[in-house]
């Protein structure tokens, strides 16, 4: 037990994050925060509160730890390289912190400009490995992002939640995932435009970017 004398702002966020490492989203709540600190959830609500609030701050901090993991990942490297080393860096992390990597999805409050910053950064890292990949317009490079964004999360949130129905092979799994990213960095997105299939990639110019060398 926690004395409630001894409650403060960064006392209360530290147990919080601990807490959210263990819980999902859903069940980190004012009351479950409270029991884990032993006092009466009303003697919370003047340092941290209420429930959105408290994901908010959760969200902030994992945010910021794996913006920390992909940045130290992409040092010194670009283009696949680089593209690699992020997406293992995201999904180990995730794989540490279950809990977290689901709070870090909790979207930035229109009036919180550090939270958006965090996840801006986070987005720039990823842009930054994409776009040394390839040469597309504008346009072309946000629907990248996107659908990097959409493949990586949800291989990590079926992998954390232990959804896939075996648990053979994951890592393969993952890193043949990559390969297909990669990949579709190269397709002629005018081609796209009219309704054509793709351009592949043989697996001569797959390993010509150094990606199996990681």
């Amino acid at each position: 037990m926690v004395p409630e004398v001894g409650l403060s702002r960064p006392r209360v966020v530290k147990e919080a994050r601990q807490l959210a490492e263990t819980v999902d989203l859903d069940k980190l709540t004012m009351s479950a925060l409270a029991d884990h600190l032993g006092v009466k959830a009303p003697s919370l609500y003047k340092h941290i509160g209420p429930n959105a609030e408290l994901h908010r701050v959760i969200s902030r901090i994992a945010c910021q730890e794996l913006g920390n993991e992909v940045d130290r990942a992409s040092r010194g490297r670009t283009g696949s390289s680089a593209f690699y080393a992020i997406s293992h860096a995201a999904r180990n992390w995730a794989i540490r912190y279950p809990g977290l990597y689901r709070a870090s999805h909790v979207p930035p409050a229109p009036g919180d400009p550090q939270h958006h910053a965090i996840v801006g950064a986070i987005a720039r890292t990823f842009a930054t490995a994409i776009d040394s990949l390839s040469t597309m317009d504008t346009p072309a490079k946000l629907d990248r992002v996107r659908g990097t964004r959409a493949a990586l999360h949800g291989f990590i949130a079926l992998e954390t939640t232990r959804s896939f129905g075996l648990d053979t092979d994951i890592d393969r799994s993952f890193d043949r995932t990559i390969h297909a990213l990669v990949a579709a960095f190269n397709w002629d997105s005018s081609a796209l435009t009219h309704g054509a299939e793709p351009l592949s990639r043989s697996p001569t110019d797959a390993q010509s970017t150094g990606w199996v060398q990681q």
